[in-house]
């Protein structure tokens, strides 16, 4: 992990932005203390609601009520 001091980062900011991109974390700090990182960005994903469409079927019985016993399990009885 590269540590740089606020003036390299504001000179440097695309070089620093293109080793993020390949992985690498970055130190920003001042007067020697670090104060920020830069790491890769996570891609944002937008669910996707109808992927596991057609996977899986629900059976009727799953709507069914608990046996009594099961339902106190889960009361915590």
């Amino acid at each position: 992990m590269a540590t740089v001091n606020v003036h390299e980062a504001k000179t440097h900011l695309s070089r620093l932005l293109a080793q993020v991109e390949t992985g690498e974390e970055v130190t920003i700090a001042r007067n020697g203390k670090p104060v920020a990182r830069l790491i890769p960005a996570r891609e944002s994903r937008r669910p996707q609601p109808d992927v596991f469409k057609g996977e899986f079927t629900v059976p009727d019985s799953f709507f069914d009520p608990l046996p009594e016993e099961e339902l106190k399990a889960w009361e915590g009885g």
